[in-house]
């Protein structure tokens, strides 16, 4: 679905992305995992190893990828895919990202690039998403948008640090 207000455009993503969404995901993490994810882990983020990452991702027809776009210039992305989880049902799909220029954060981008990337999901589908236990901001917007912990844990190591990661899910 495409999405346009005076400044936003919401779009499908395409190869040609590849650049951007890289350039947004690398500072986004910076930005959102300072304090979290060890600061060696960040600073070695790679965009070019992110960039033919993310080639690869938008070449496979699973899954949606949308980009935000604001005056011209691209500043946020989301991908939504089949669910991976062990428990998941059939038809049940997972956020698997949703990153934005941190320029951006607070002007009602990532409302918007979330509604585009949840439109058209079935009724009967739930959506989960993994969140950082820390990710207060994060956890927060989730559930303003109707996503709620179901319970569910895990421990992911990141940059060689346990980090506590929290399921949410939307029904």
């Amino acid at each position: 679905m495409d999405i346009e207000r005076d400044d936003l455009t919401i779009r499908p993503a395409t190869a040609a992305d590849a650049p951007a969404i890289a350039r947004i995901h690398v500072a986004s993490w910076r930005e959102a995992y300072a304090g979290i994810v060890p600061t060696a882990y960040l600073e070695g983020l790679d965009v070019d190893a992110r960039e033919q990452w993310w080639v690869e991702l938008l070449d496979r027809p699973a899954g949606r990828t949308l980009v935000s776009v604001l005056d011209q210039r691209t500043v946020g992305f989301a991908h939504l895919g089949p669910a991976s989880d062990e428990d998941a049902e059939p038809g049940d799909l997972q956020l698997y990202s949703i990153y934005l220029d941190p320029e951006t954060w607070g002007r009602g981008v990532a409302r918007d690039l979330l509604r585009a990337v949840l439109d058209g999901v079935p009724a009967n589908s739930d959506v989960t998403l993994w969140v950082l236990a820390d990710n207060e901001r994060a956890r927060r917007f989730y559930r303003r948008h109707g996503f709620e912990p179901d319970g569910v844990e895990k421990i992911e190591e990141i940059g060689g640090a346990p980090l506590t990661e929290v399921r949410y899910r939307r029904r």
